[in-house]
């Protein structure tokens, strides 16, 4: 575990959103995923004073940390699990 990780909690029903989206990314893509986004989640987490990373964070990451090359597949993904996506986009 990292700095960023043992200072700030996940609200739970995001976590579990999060690593269902994780899970539906391409086995290829899936770790480097992983990483960016679970830092940038952290990090947006925490320029809002925010106690815990919540679904605006995540989707907020994936948003900035995943490639326009691939949007139509993380709006897909977004909405599968259940992320309500529109109202973060620019």
């Amino acid at each position: 575990m990292n700095k960023l990780e043992t200072k700030i909690e996940w609200e739970s029903q995001a976590k579990k959103k999060y690593e269902d989206m994780i899970s539906r990314i391409p086995l290829f893509h899936r770790e480097i995923a992983k990483t960016v986004v679970h830092k940038r989640a952290i990090i947006l987490a925490k320029e809002r004073g925010a106690s815990q990373v919540e679904e605006q964070d995540i989707i907020r990451a994936f948003l900035k940390e995943v490639p326009m090359t691939f949007y139509s597949l993380l709006v897909r993904l977004f909405i599968d699990v259940g992320f309500d996506y529109k109202k973060y986009e620019k």
